[in-house]
């Protein structure tokens, strides 16, 4: 506790004494929760919220259940998990796992599993942001690297450290159905039920998006630490610290010192890091699941796991492929 409280402290004294400077990274951990999270992921907070309180989760499944469920053997709402946390992204994969587990649509189990593995960087802040900024021209090998080796990862820890996670014959049980007869018990209509359920999704996705809007300017104004101690800030330590702004700190001095703009390293490091996430990604998923009895200690281990696999698949490429290395 006392290394905790000195360490508070020097943080604190740093913002009084270079007031300037924590504003300037204050500010860019407030502008990109601004620009980029909640127009990005607000949308997909209420949807999923409204869909999860109204028990449609098995119903949007059936887009990937056919496919999903002969190769992972996962209910229907476990495959509604993975799908949003493969296509909304971090932290929305975290979010909605938490959403099923807290309603008893999903057993913890199935919860520990799908945090292992479905709550990534999303595809559209990938293909938009990621992939442009590092100037690389090929697509497909990174999105097998980013989205490839966490599905083939789960697919192994299914038949194995999940092994025992059964299909249960009452897996619609708490559904749609149950839903119907709920509502019909308190006397009201879908309709009531559905302007009730979205205010509730509303509310609880602005108070997520705040705390994950405070998670961003805290890891982004930690970069005022190493600023002032070195002289300047750490390329490579910002985008463990946080993914957005320490990626753009990362190019940018790359791009300052010489360094050709494709320069391979700053490229690996910066895929690595997407892979791994950072600390504030890491914060924002405990914000995520704190409420609940999920390890977020296990998804730790997972990340590093997943980031390790991902270095073998680059370290792979280089050897097999070198031409087309990091093209």
């Amino acid at each position: 506790m006392k290394v905790l409280t000195v360490l508070f402290l020097a943080l604190l004294g740093c913002i009084l004494s270079h007031s300037r400077l924590s504003l300037f990274y204050a500010a860019t951990g407030l502008g990109l929760w601004f620009d980029k999270m909640i127009p990005s992921l607000l949308p997909f907070m209420i949807l999923s919220g409204i869909m999860v309180r109204m028990r449609l989760t098995d119903k949007a499944a059936m887009v990937i259940y056919p496919i999903v469920r002969p190769l992972y053997k996962v209910r229907k709402n476990v495959c509604y998990a993975m799908l949003m946390g493969f296509l909304c992204g971090f932290p929305m994969g975290a979010r909605v796992v938490d959403d099923l587990y807290q309603r008893g649509m999903i057993v913890k189990r199935e919860a520990e599993y799908l945090l292992a593995f479905c709550n990534n960087i999303g595809p559209v802040y990938f293909c938009s942001f990621a992939l442009p900024l590092i100037g690389r021209e090929l697509v497909l090998p990174y999105l097998f690297g980013m989205y490839g080796i966490p599905l083939l990862y789960g697919l192994a820890l299914r038949y194995t450290r999940f092994r025992d996670i059964s299909l249960s014959p009452g897996e619609d049980m708490k559904g749609y159905g149950a839903f119907v007869a709920a509502c019909e018990n308190r006397g009201i209509s879908l309709g009531e039920r559905l302007l009730e359920e979205t205010h509730n999704s509303i509310q609880a996705s602005v108070q997520s998006m705040l705390s994950l809007g405070g998670y961003m300017i805290l890891f982004n104004l930690l970069n005022l630490i190493p600023h002032i101690l070195f002289g300047g800030p750490l390329p490579l330590l910002a985008p463990l610290l946080e993914i957005t702004g320490g990626l753009r700190q990362l190019w940018d001095a790359a791009l300052q010192s010489g360094l050709p703009a494709r320069n391979g390293f700053s490229a690996l490091f910066s895929l690595l890091a997407l892979s791994f996430g950072g600390l504030s990604c890491i914060a924002q998923t405990y914000s995520c699941i704190g409420g609940s009895d999920l390890s977020v200690g296990d998804y730790v281990l997972h990340k590093i796991m997943l980031t390790a696999l991902t270095g073998l698949f680059y370290l792979g490429w280089f050897f097999l492929l070198p031409g087309s290395f990091l093209r």
